[in-house]
């Protein structure tokens, strides 16, 4: 007989009836399981389908709104400017002497030809007492030469004498002529120079920080000088434009309307002075693309400060019966400019536009919205075309309509003259 092993055999596992029910059991479990999250799923599926539908609708949002109304808008040009002095002069002495004295203060403001310094003048007076000296000896000399000459064209005439003789002092009587001219003439710059002693203001204005003592000898080659004296009334603002604004402004200029140009401070809060355009550089900065330009202003109250930074407004043309709206009701995205119109439902409608200038707050509407249309100036943020908003005047829920369905409008319970959302 042969022997068989039980290695050879394949082994077959069989179930024995303690292992079946514990298998039903596990099966249940994963069911029962699978059953629960498929009833989670369905009501939450459910519940954003019924009450879900609600909650996400976005509530409608609390704006403020205005008006679009007609009026005029000035067409500015805005620019940073620099006041300069229509006159800087550096006073300085024209002849090299000692300081005598100082006729100013520091700061004070001065007139044309007063008086500011003086040096030594005796030296010049002494120069021009020479020079009248001179005058008298050689107008002596000229009145001798006249007679002796009359004398000798007598004797002349009588045969007395050469005619040579009367040339040579015909000759000497103009020489002594010239010498006399040119002793009057030192007799002027004499006096000249004496007057220079006293140097005077060469314009009006403010003196500034004196740089000289009294005491010290001054040349004309003083490249410091004595005081400089700046010109403040009137006086200039210099400032730069864009090249692209030239013909506008030129056309304003050559048709006489003429360019109001105003001055306000360095923080742009307060205005400093009114003046007046003045004029255009003869060229165009192409390095910047702008051309330099000067404003001119009264300063008799010494508003304006020389060097001193300003800011320069200055109107071009006016826009008349334009639409505006308030600065905040204008948007910006990808449709461009933009503005959200308040529809009759409670609804904003997204309008493009096309911004103009601005001022006061206001910005010009060229196209894109008519006036009388009510726009949302706040709270616009996060609106979108079509959605609902309310108003502050509005009362109740989200809604701003007092969250009351069409079935309990029978009980009134809102207020007359508000309206549903």
């Amino acid at each position: 007989m042969r022997m068989t092993d039980d290695r050879d055999q394949p082994s077959v596992h069989s179930e024995t009836p303690a292992e079946a029910p514990s298998r039903r059991r596990s099966w249940r479990i994963v069911v029962i399981i699978v059953a629960v999250l498929a009833l989670i799923a369905f009501g939450a599926y459910r519940i954003s389908r019924s009450g879900g539908d609600r909650g996400n609708r976005r509530p409608p949002a609390a704006v403020a709104v205005g008006k679009a109304t007609l009026a005029d808008m000035p067409v500015s040009v805005a620019a940073l400017g620099t006041v300069q002095p229509i006159v800087t002069a550096t006073v300085r002495t024209q002849l090299a002497g000692t300081l005598f004295k100082l006729f100013f203060n520091e700061g004070q403001m001065v007139r044309e030809g007063q008086v500011l310094a003086q040096i030594d003048p005796r030296p010049y007076r002494l120069a021009l007492a020479q020079a009248q000296a001179n005058l008298a000896r050689d107008e002596a000399q000229l009145a001798a030469a006249q007679v002796d000459l009359a004398r000798y064209q007598t004797l002349l005439k009588q045969d007395s004498i050469a005619s040579q003789q009367v040339d040579t002092q015909r000759a000497t009587v103009h020489q002594l002529t010239g010498t006399v001219a040119a002793d009057r003439a030192a007799i002027g710059t004499a006096r000249l120079n004496l007057n220079y002693t006293s140097i005077k203001a060469p314009t009006t204005g403010r003196v500034g920080i004196r740089q000289v003592d009294i005491g010290n000898y001054l040349t004309p080659s003083d490249t410091n000088g004595i005081v400089v004296v700046t010109q403040l009334d009137p006086i200039d603002v210099a400032f730069s434009l864009p090249q692209a604004q030239l013909s506008a402004i030129g056309h304003a200029v050559g048709s006489g309307a003429g360019l109001p140009v105003q001055a306000s401070d360095q923080d742009d809060n307060a205005r400093i002075a009114t003046g007046r355009f003045l004029t255009f550089d003869n060229q165009v900065d192409t390095t910047t693309g702008t051309v330099k330009a000067k404003a001119r202003f009264d300063n008799s109250h010494n508003a304006l400060f020389p060097s001193q930074f300003v800011n320069i407004s200055m109107l071009v043309k006016t826009l008349h019966n334009v639409v505006t709206v308030p600065v905040s009701a204008v948007r910006h995205g990808a449709p461009g400019d933009f503005v959200f119109i308040l529809q009759k439902d409670r609804t904003v409608k997204l309008a493009p536009v096309k911004i103009g200038p601005s001022t006061n707050g206001q910005v010009a509407i060229l196209s894109g919205l008519s006036a009388g249309a009510t726009v949302v100036v706040e709270g616009a943020d996060g609106l979108e075309d079509g959605s609902s908003v309310r108003l502050p005047g509005d009362k109740g829920g989200p809604g701003g309509g007092g969250g009351q369905s069409q079935k309990g409008q029978g009980r009134h319970h809102r207020a007359p003259g508000n309206q549903a959302g």
